[in-house]
């Protein structure tokens, strides 16, 4: 009996200290100036040159089978209190314990970084760069790209029918090398992974998740296959401590854009259309009817497609994720919450009037 006593009381205290800890980083990350930004230069990378180091070593989602065992774990604690081999308050300091340990990892690996300074801090800005003739022009410019880049990945898939295997060590490389133009982003990438049971992300209407607790990027592999080249990148953005939505949406568009594997280009220049094809059909309805019908068949074919995967998992569960992914956004400091996905046509619209227009 005093053995169990000493094993909860110790399951307390490391739950409060877990908590504290939690707590004093998301404090200092949100009313230190400075701290976030310091944080994100010099502790988290270490995070994620050891955590993700370690994780990445495993070929699977560590994440997706934590998420098992920690259900398997708690009906295991659950079944036997109920059947009073274990006391509840047994069972109850336990909880404390881990959810102390992953609200502190959260904090460390995650929460802290939304209080630094943004990837747009470090760009050169464009002002007046969204008028209607850029955006028109940047989907005029987007849809050739999206041409161009279909044309060579049929090529490559013509000489290589597995290139898609090779998707997450490309994403890798494509990270690589667009840290050579944005040095902010240089640093360790562990390989991206597939969620092996993705319908647990589709029924969430997710194309992918970053993982605070194993640090990992994690992907839905059964979306429609352009979708999952910008999501890898995406997510591996989220590993250099750019946490806003709208930015990592920029990044991965970057990214792809910038990368030499043809799946990567017509994935960036696809979704890009897309972001910037929404906003234009908002302002100019025929100029974005016009646009889509100069678009390949296989293209609208994939789009419809797209359409249709995602419209299987609409209803009640999808409406909760968003209404929660809403929530968490403006607690973490994104005051404009999901809709903050929607912005990354205007930093898209900079640079293009910056660095694409002349091409």
């Amino acid at each position: 009996m005093d053995k169990e006593r000493k094993k909860i009381r110790k399951r307390l205290l490391f739950g409060c200290l877990f908590f504290l800890l939690a707590a004093f980083f998301l404090l200092a990350a949100r009313w230190i100036p400075g701290f976030a930004g310091w944080y994100a230069d010099t502790v988290y990378p270490v995070l994620v040159g050891t955590i993700g180091r370690f994780f990445g070593l495993f070929p699977f989602s560590a994440a997706e089978l934590g998420l098992y065992v920690g259900i398997l774990a708690a009906l295991y604690f659950l079944g036997a209190a109920a059947l009073m081999k274990r006391s509840w308050l047994s069972v109850l300091s336990a909880l404390w314990a881990a959810l102390g340990g992953l609200l502190f990892s959260y904090a460390a690996c995650c929460g802290v970084n939304y209080y630094r300074p943004p990837f747009s801090a470090y760009l050169e800005r464009v002002s007046d760069a969204g008028s209607r003739e850029n955006l028109l022009a940047l989907c005029e410019w987007l849809g050739e790209q999206v041409q161009l880049s279909r044309e060579a990945l049929e090529l490559e898939m013509e000489r290589d029918p597995d290139c898609w295997e090779r998707l997450p060590e490309k994403g890798v490389e494509a990270m690589e090398m667009l840290a050579l133009t944005y040095p902010r982003l240089e640093g360790y990438y562990p390989k991206p992974k597939p969620v092996t049971v993705s319908e647990i992300l589709s029924v969430q209407q997710c194309s992918g998740i970053y993982s605070p607790f194993t640090v990992e990027a994690n992907y839905n592999q059964d979306m429609v296959s352009y979708n999952i080249p910008h999501t890898i990148c995406h997510e591996l953005s989220h590993l250099r401590g750019f946490m806003r939505e709208d930015e990592a949406n920029f990044i991965g568009y970057l990214a792809c854009l910038a990368s030499e594997d043809a799946a990567y280009r017509y994935s960036g220049a696809l979704l890009g259309w897309i972001y910037a094809g929404n906003a234009l059909a908002k302002v100019d309805p025929a100029a974005y009817i016009r646009l889509y019908e100069e678009l390949p068949e296989a293209v609208k074919i994939e789009l419809e497609e797209n359409t249709q995967f995602w419209a299987r998992y609409e209803g009640k569960t999808a409406e909760a994720t968003e209404a929660v992914n809403d929530a968490y956004l403006k607690v973490n400091g994104q005051a404009e919450g999901v809709k903050t996905y929607g912005r990354v046509v205007d930093l898209m619209l900079e640079d293009f009037v910056k660095n694409r227009r002349a091409q």
